[in-house]
């Protein structure tokens, strides 16, 4: 693995870091932010960060983005983290990170120049229509149709799980248009509008939320009825679906984004202890056992940091992460989940206070994370699945 920079790599993230210290709003630097609650400090953050050209940083710089390298997206990552602003993807999400990046790859060029430039203004959300209740692990078993119709697309079906979709102008759908072919070779992407051009709902769609553990509404079930979408929404050839979807750029991969915030949490909970202790109060309860259970999340993070690293030096030097990103998920979710108990142990009874309420330790961040990280082990691919990738591609282990 790389540990150090060179001297142009520093100097790119001294910038980095300059820019996100003089520019970034303070309100939004606290590592909690609520956009709703901060939605002008969150606009104006955004607006900076587009004239910079770092909104997307993977984008090439024809299509609006930075076109930065695999390690300058490193570092820009790494240095946002590190200072708690908040990051591209929590502002501009999968139309930044999924969508225009398959669009880039895959789309033409009318598909480029009427979707790209209103996913960087902000104009357009975008959610991505992969999972179906009987397609999670497994999504190349999905059965939403799409069948050709003169000029149009009739599709019917389900999604879950779908991110966002309540809010979306827009879905980047998977769906089968080759009932007939091996169930990987007849899938297709499909541009299918959410809204009509007064707001409505799109005929034949309709959006139900799911609510999480934590109460907050992310999720969405989706249903297509008679769903008509024009043929030229079609995203490159049609039944080559499944083989753009695996090489939809992630540019996350590293995962140092979230390493660096798992960090910030255990020291946020030492700090918490070491200033509650300090002051005589008696809101927190560190048990002997408590502080080896906190040096060891501390610990923990650190080799989460050193997966990421791991990932960032393939990718780097021209190599495609696979085992070793499923070795990097598994890990960052489950400890995700090691530091959400141990918090709540520390701050007891205190730990059950939401955020916004009164005497709720760290702004109720330990509460909501100990409910919303139930997920991390499932979402984006389940323990199980990346196991399964761990031993057959890492260790050789034969699949039966």
């Amino acid at each position: 693995m790389d540990f150090r920079f060179t001297p142009e790599e520093e100097a790119f993230r001294q910038e980095v870091r300059q820019f996100i210290e003089q520019e970034c709003p303070p309100e939004l630097r606290g590592g909690d932010a609520n956009p709703l609650e901060r939605l002008p400090a969150m606009v104006q953050w955004r607006r900076k960060l587009a004239e910079k050209g770092w909104l997307a940083p993977a984008w090439p710089k024809e299509y609006g983005g930075a076109g930065m390298t695999i390690m300058q997206q490193f570092i820009y990552n790494l240095e946002t983290a590190r200072l708690r602003a908040p990051s591209p993807m929590f502002m501009a999400g999968l139309g930044i990170a999924v969508v225009g990046p398959t669009l880039i790859l895959f789309g033409n060029e009318e598909q480029k120049k009427t979707y790209l430039p209103k996913i960087l203004s902000g104009e357009h959300i975008w959610c991505q229509g992969f999972s179906e209740p009987n397609a999670g692990s497994d999504l190349a078993s999905l059965q939403t149709t799409a069948v050709r119709d003169g000029d149009e697309y009739v599709i019917n079906g389900q999604k879950i799980w779908t991110t966002v979709a309540h809010l979306a102008h827009y879905m980047l759908l998977l769906c089968r248009t080759d009932p007939n072919a091996p169930k990987h070779k007849g899938l297709s992407y499909i541009i299918v509008p959410m809204k009509d051009e007064k707001g409505n709902p799109y005929p034949g769609v309709t959006v139900q939320p799911l609510l999480n553990m934590a109460g907050t509404h992310e999720f969405n079930q989706v249903f297509f009825e008679n769903v008509r979408v024009p043929v030229k929404n079609l995203v490159g050839e049609e039944n080559q679906g499944w083989y753009m979807a695996v090489r939809t750029l992630d540019i996350e991969r590293s995962n140092i984004g979230s390493a660096v915030g798992q960090q910030q949490n255990v020291e946020d909970l030492i700090r918490f202890v070491q200033e509650a202790r300090g002051s005589g109060q008696e809101r927190v309860s560190l048990l002997p056992s408590l502080r080896y259970e906190l040096a060891e999340r501390w610990v923990e993070t650190e080799i989460s940091l050193l997966l990421s690293y791991r990932v960032v030096t393939m990718q780097n030097r021209g190599l495609i992460p696979n085992y070793e990103a499923s070795a990097t998920k598994l890990y960052s979710m489950e400890l995700n989940q090691r530091i959400a108990n141990t918090g709540m142990k520390v701050l007891g009874l205190y730990g059950q206070l939401a955020r916004g309420q009164k005497w709720a330790p760290l702004r109720g961040r330990i509460e909501f994370m100990y409910l919303r990280s139930v997920a991390n082990t499932i979402e984006g691919g389940t323990s199980e699945i990346q196991r399964n990738v761990i031993a057959t591609r890492g260790l050789g282990l034969p699949r039966d």
